[in-house]
């Protein structure tokens, strides 16, 4: 699992080189074989990837044509916020073709549907889970700014919320990353995803951001308004990321154990952080260190949800995170 890292530290570099060595990857779709290509250039470095670069390259016009149909779809179905109801939209995406984001956004997207009473506010970017799931839109920098785009002009931005489930591979200094086997790559940085809800007035939001080193999006992001979940800080990896899982660690004690059960926000962000540290002292593995920063203006808009969320727990699905842990 610490090679899954992967480019958590070949990231870092991933526009600097342009010549990186190939990553090997364990599962299809799509795999990652080839090199991580420059997505800036000029002196400034890795200054170069705040903006969010985004490259695109050797996709037919076939498959780019069926998966902006599969978007326009997912965008058209959603539907706008009922007048003196806090609503919750629910936006869950895969930044990385390793089918275990794709299948934990998916089980993601219904636990937090289900949770915040979202239904018909709920849109999934994954792509394909390998396992033979009828393809979704697929997650990418630009799919997830149209979403949010979407979601902001029909959410009633003064009550209304966000719940963004964000799941991928991280890189340190630099972001999340955005690799679709060898012909999407990019960069989600903190002042990127910040500009995009800033700027589109989402102000009400959850952020669950499971990837390595996420906690650096933690500052850029904060808000009294803003609630903020990481799977690691600013200077730690996190775990149970291999291709053939059905979870990370991250996701499986949060989204697949404790907001499955009707308990607060902050009760199910504890619980998650416990089990993770057990199973990473079980693995001997360094400490992850999950952030949790809730703003104190969030109940506001919070309350309401959580006071609809369902009486009846659901049991967890998928295999455990921890099977990567045995022998």
């Amino acid at each position: 699992m610490q090679f899954r890292l992967y480019a958590s530290a070949v990231a870092v570099m991933l526009a600097l080189s342009g010549a990186l060595p190939a990553v090997a990857q364990q599962q299809q779709p799509p795999e990652h074989r080839t090199e991580w290509p420059g997505l800036v250039s000029g002196d400034s470095g890795i200054d170069g990837l705040e903006s969010g670069p985004e490259l695109q390259r050797g996709r037919s016009p076939q498959a780019m044509l069926a998966d902006q149909r599969r978007l326009t779809a997912a965008l058209a179905g959603l539907q706008p916020g009922r007048k003196g109801v806090v609503d919750a939209y629910v936006v869950s995406v895969a930044l990385d073709s390793d089918p275990v984001f794709a299948r934990e956004a998916r089980e993601s997207a219904r636990v937090l549907t289900r949770r915040y009473d979202a239904e018909g506010r709920s849109l999934v970017l994954a792509g394909g889970d390998g396992r033979g799931a009828p393809p979704l839109p697929s997650g990418s920098i630009t799919a997830l700014t149209l979403a949010l785009a979407r979601v902001a002009e029909l959410m009633d931005r003064n009550e209304d919320a966000l719940i963004l489930f964000v799941t991928a591979h991280g890189a340190p200094d630099a972001g999340i990353a955005y690799h679709d086997g060898d012909q999407g790559f990019g960069v989600l940085s903190p002042a990127r995803l910040a500009a995009l809800l800033d700027g589109l007035g989402i102000r009400n939001r959850l952020l669950l951001l499971s990837a390595c080193y996420s906690g650096a999006f933690v500052p850029r992001l904060m808000s009294d308004t803003t609630a903020i979940l990481t799977a690691a800080s600013a200077t730690r990896s996190s775990f149970g990321c291999r291709a053939e899982n059905d979870w990370t660690f991250f996701g499986d004690a949060l989204l697949n154990h404790a907001l499955r059960k009707a308990q607060p926000l902050a009760d199910a962000a504890t619980e998650a952080r416990q089990r993770i540290i057990g199973w990473e002292r079980e693995g001997r593995l360094d400490p992850s260190h999950p952030q949790v920063t809730i703003g104190d203006g969030v109940a506001r808009w919070l309350a309401p949800l959580e006071a609809r969320m369902p009486k009846v727990d659901t049991p967890p699905v998928g295999a455990p995170a921890t099977d990567a842990l045995q022998p």
